[in-house]
């Protein structure tokens, strides 16, 4: 789980900004808040960030998203760290962006941070944490470059710290290095961090392919309840040749898939979903179809691009949103405009089908960016699941949650003040000068 990220000089967050999911004392939705046992916390299944357009809420997910692939893909010899610091300010462009992460991996707190410039990581470091007290595992700094005692009385620690390039991440080098010791951190970002954009096609659509899969019948059933239309989404075999997909890439596929493996890609501009597997008579491919009753009770074929904006939406999401119902999941999703292309009662059918399944030992969390405010209703969010990202007059953007107001009961109707720019987070919109005005500012010009 998520317990608390902050980012400093990045993109449009010049300060530092913590988003934390450690919740309050309130009692509201208690049923639902897991319990960590051992350190005296809850943390939230569920957070919401508001703010209006160029706020910073997809600047707070692009950190993430760079945390990710830092991590796990790390960087090329001699290449720049693609760091996006505050730019409005000259003295900020030279200086690190720091990120912090901690997080529950099983039943273990670790506080993993690093502070990085285009060129190279400054500081790295990874902390085991107890509820009274901590361990620090290491702790890399770029000036001071000897290694610490532990690594010296471990050979192969100590042949992956001296190898690890300035450019590059220690806790990455180490995986890569095949050294377990700080994997369960890295395996967080690598399996249990799932990131969504606006535009993504969420890679399980095989579970819509596979009649097999247990997933299948769930899926079908969830989507032909929304409303879109569809009656059920299955896969039908397809000809390889006739893959709407280069050439180059059908012979990469070729190559790269073994017997027993599979390959989800995506056709015509990531309008088309396509499953590729190789058995022992080769490569077989399977298109994802759309189906829709026709007016003699049998099933019309549709391709899924000639499907709506938000039907493609809605089937993008199901996964992740059956997926976090599940009760041995550990995933934490990360979606940018939930409400993307979706009727705000679909949205919130989806919210609430994650929201029934929390318990106390549930250890699945959502977290989302939307523009939704009808989605702000304290009886669906507690007030700490509720965040704003608000940018000031110079340019830089700042993270508060509902619960930092004190005056904000229970039963307050939040969406009201919201709007009424009480709580900030709302754009502030230059009016016009009304064109009666400039009509009549323009005559009188003219006549004297």
């Amino acid at each position: 789980m998520l317990i608390r990220f902050s980012i400093e000089n990045w993109m449009s967050f010049r300060d530092k900004a913590t988003f934390s999911m450690i919740a309050s004392r309130e009692r509201q939705h208690s049923e639902r808040v897991p319990r960590i046992d051992g350190f005296n916390m809850r943390v939230l299944p569920v957070a919401a960030i508001y703010g209006g357009n160029a706020s910073g809420k997809t600047n707070l997910f692009h950190a993430i998203n760079f945390a990710k692939k830092l991590v796990l893909k790390g960087s090329q010899p001699n290449s720049l760290i693609p760091v996006e610091p505050f730019r409005l300010e000259e003295n900020y462009l030279q200086q690190p962006s720091r990120f912090c992460f901690e997080l529950l991996i099983n039943d273990t707190v670790y506080e993993f941070s690093f502070a990085v410039t285009r060129r190279e990581v400054l500081e790295e470091k990874l902390v085991l944490l107890h509820s009274a007290s901590e361990k620090v595992l290491y702790d890399r700094k770029a000036d001071s470059p000897e290694p610490e005692q532990r690594f010296k009385e471990d050979e192969r620690l100590l042949y992956a710290f001296k190898g690890t390039r300035e450019n590059q991440l220690f806790l990455t080098n180490s995986v890569h290095q095949k050294i377990d010791t700080f994997k369960p951190v890295y395996d967080w970002f690598d399996d249990t961090l799932e990131l969504i954009a606006p535009d993504d096609r969420f890679a399980p659509f095989e579970q819509f392919i596979n009649e097999k899969h247990p997933l299948y019948a769930k899926m079908n059933a969830m989507l032909a309840s929304l409303d879109t239309g569809i009656a059920h989404i299955g896969g039908e075999a397809v000809s390889l040749q006739r893959l709407p997909i280069p050439d180059e890439v059908k012979k990469e596929l070729i190559e790269m898939i073994k017997e027993g493996e599979s390959a989800q890609i995506s056709g015509d501009a990531g309008n088309e979903r396509l499953l590729v597997t190789r058995d022992k008579d080769g490569l077989r491919a399977k298109k994802l179809f759309s189906y829709h009753m026709g007016n003699k009770g049998k099933d019309v074929q549709f391709e899924i691009k000639h499907e709506s904006d938000g039907s493609r939406r809605v089937i993008d999401l199901l996964p992740a949103f059956l997926d976090l119902r599940e009760s041995s999941t550990i995933k934490v999703y990360v979606i940018d405009e939930v409400d993307r292309s979706l009727h705000t009662l679909l949205t919130r059918r989806l919210l609430l089908l994650f929201l029934e399944s929390c318990s106390p030992q549930s250890r699945s969390q959502l977290l989302f960016t939307t523009h939704d405010v009808l989605l702000m209703d304290q009886e669906l969010f507690r007030r700490d699941e509720m965040w704003v990202a608000e940018r000031d007059h110079t340019g830089a953007s700042s993270l508060f949650s509902f619960s930092d107001y004190k005056d904000i009961r229970y039963d307050k109707d939040i969406r009201k003040s919201y709007l009424q720019g009480r709580l900030g987070g709302v754009p502030r919109i230059l009016l016009a000068q009304p064109l009666t005005e400039a009509s009549s500012s323009s005559g009188a010009g003219e006549a004297q």
